[in-house]
């Protein structure tokens, strides 16, 4: 009798239970650019698909290379954590290849969605390789396969908003540090779109860029509120 009292109190869910697909084309302003593509206005419930959304510190990468769009002519670059794909689509209006990346396969799908949107004969001024590729920070496969894909390596890493979760700020310095050392030196920089939203994730980032051999800098005059929080550019390159 108990033993079946407690398989009565197990719950099975579906896990499309937890997803919201409400994807709603949406237009972005960037400066004298503008980006339309599908996204949440909401977030799903599980916490893994965060990309679905487009979040405050990706308005700021935008806004600080809208204006800056020197930094990226003519560039190679790979974004990491790319969500619905928002500064990957924007830097293709400039770079000749960009890869935008994420490691949620429904992230994946939406990301996907967008680039097609993009890659259309419909949508004019994009002259760049737009490519998807699955990367979870930290997974030594899947970096390496990126790599050999793009064996050339990249000039730019870019990083919108990624750093929320503690545990994951260690696999993406191993990440970029990957990634950097590629070119070298000097020859590829990982431009990151900070949001402070607690006081040891400040310090954390700050503490990882240092174990990973590179050097952090705050580029003047960026620092700024989005989202009534704090959010500032950061430069990173290897030492």
């Amino acid at each position: 009798m108990e033993r079946e009292e407690e398989e009565e109190d197990i719950v099975c869910l579906d896990p499309s239970f937890f997803m919201n697909n409400d994807y709603q084309l949406t237009t972005f302003t960037f400066g004298s650019h503008e980006i339309e593509l599908f996204c949440l206005q909401s977030a799903s419930t599980d916490f893994d698909l965060t990309g679905q959304l487009v979040w405050p510190g990706a308005l700021l990468m935008n806004n600080y290379l809208s204006q800056h769009a020197h930094l990226l002519q003519g560039c190679s670059i790979i974004e990491l954590g790319s969500g619905v794909g928002i500064t990957g689509i924007l830097c293709s209006k400039f770079c000749h290849k960009v890869v935008l990346t994420d490691h949620n396969e429904e992230v994946l799908k939406i990301l996907k969605k967008n680039i097609e949107l993009h890659a259309s004969p419909e949508s004019l001024g994009n002259s760049a390789e737009l490519a998807a590729e699955k990367l979870e920070w930290g997974n030594s496969d899947q970096i390496t396969q990126v790599m050999d894909k793009h064996s050339g390596g990249f000039d730019l890493i870019l990083g919108a908003d990624i750093c929320f979760q503690q545990s994951s700020v260690p696999l993406l310095f191993k990440t970029a540090e990957r990634l950097l050392q590629v070119r070298g030196r000097g020859k590829c920089k990982f431009i990151l779109a900070y949001v402070s939203r607690a006081r040891s994730m400040d310090t954390l980032i700050l503490d990882e860029a240092s174990r990973h051999g590179m050097r952090m800098i705050e580029v003047d005059g960026t620092r700024s509120v989005v989202g009534n929080l704090q959010g500032v550019i950061y430069e990173i390159t290897l030492n």
